[in-house]
C-alpha cells in the first residue's frame, strides 16, 4: 500500500468517530506495525490533520474539525464517468440505476472544473437494447440476486451447438467479457464447475434452496483452478 493511500485510509478511520481509536486497531487494520502508525500519524499531526491523542490512548478528530473527502484526479474521474456508462450500457437494469445514482452523488460535491471535465467526457457506451437484450437486462437482474442470496437455480438451457438441457447449478458470479456475460456456477448435472451465457438461458426458476460454501466447489476454488484461463465455457 502506498503511502499516500495509507495517510489518508487514517484520516477516513478517524472521520466521525466520537470515541479514540486504538493505534493498534489500526495497524492491524492496515496491516503495518504500530510504529509505522505512529508515525504517520505525527506526520499527519505535523502537517496541520487536527488528530488528537497519544500511543497508548487512541486517536480521534479535534472536536468541529472538517476534514474535506477524498478528491479524485481528472483521469480518476474520467475512469469513473467511463465505468458508468458501460454499467448502464451493459449490466443489469439495477446496477445500471445505481451506478448513474453513485455518478450524480459524486458530481454534486465536485469543484466547478472538474464537474466540466466529467460533462465533456469523450468516452461513450452507447444505449441501445432490442427486446431481446431487455430480457437478457432483465435475467442479469435476478442471476446477480442468486448469487447474493445462494440461491440454487433450475436452467432451461440451451448449448452453443443449440442442444437443450436443464440443470440445477449454485450461481457463483457474474462476469463480462466485453462482448457477453457469463454466469459461473458449480453445476449438480455435471458435478463441477460450468459457465452459462445469460443469453442462452431459455427459462429459469428458484429451486426454494440456498446452498452454502463447500471447500472444492465455491468460488475461491474455481478462481484457483482455473489460473488465468476461464474454461468450461458451454
Amino acid at each position: 500500500m502506498r503511502r499516500a493511500d495509507r495517510l489518508f485510509l487514517i484520516i477516513n478511520a478517524l472521520r466521525g468517530r466520537r470515541t479514540a481509536l486504538p493505534a493498534r486497531q489500526l495497524a492491524e487494520t492496515l496491516e503495518v506495525s504500530l510504529r509505522t502508525v505512529y508515525r504517520d500519524v505525527a506526520d499527519l499531526q505535523l502537517s496541520g490533520v487536527p488528530i488528537e491523542g497519544e500511543a497508548g490512548v487512541g486517536y480521534l478528530l479535534r472536536k468541529g474539525s472538517d476534514i474535506p473527502p477524498l478528491m479524485f484526479s481528472a483521469d480518476e474521474l474520467e475512469a469513473l464517468v467511463a465505468g458508468t456508462r458501460f454499467v448502464r450500457a451493459f449490466a443489469g437494469e439495477r446496477l445500471a440505476r445505481q451506478a448513474q445514482a453513485a455518478l450524480i452523488k459524486i458530481e454534486a460535491v465536485l469543484p466547478p472544473d472538474l464537474r466540466e471535465r466529467a460533462a465533456q467526457s469523450k468516452i461513450f457506451a452507447p444505449i441501445w437494447r432490442d427486446p431481446e437484450q431487455n430480457r437478457v437486462a432483465q435475467l442479469l437482474d435476478r442471476l446477480h440476486e442468486a448469487v447474493l442470496q445462494r440461491h440454487v437455480l433450475c436452467l432451461e438451457y440451451r448449448d452453443v451447438q443449440g442442444r437443450p438441457s436443464t440443470r440445477e447449478v449454485e450461481p457463483l458470479c457474474l462476469s463480462f467479457w466485453g462482448g457477453a456475460w457469463t454466469l459461473t456456477a458449480w453445476c449438480r448435472h455435471r458435478d463441477d464447475f460450468r459457465n452459462f451465457r445469460p443469453d442462452r438461458i431459455e427459462a429459469l426458476r428458484e429451486s426454494g434452496e440456498t446452498f452454502k460454501d463447500v471447500p472444492g466447489r465455491d468460488l475461491k476454488t474455481f478462481l484457483e483452478t482455473i489460473r488465468g484461463y476461464y474454461g468450461g465455457l458451454e
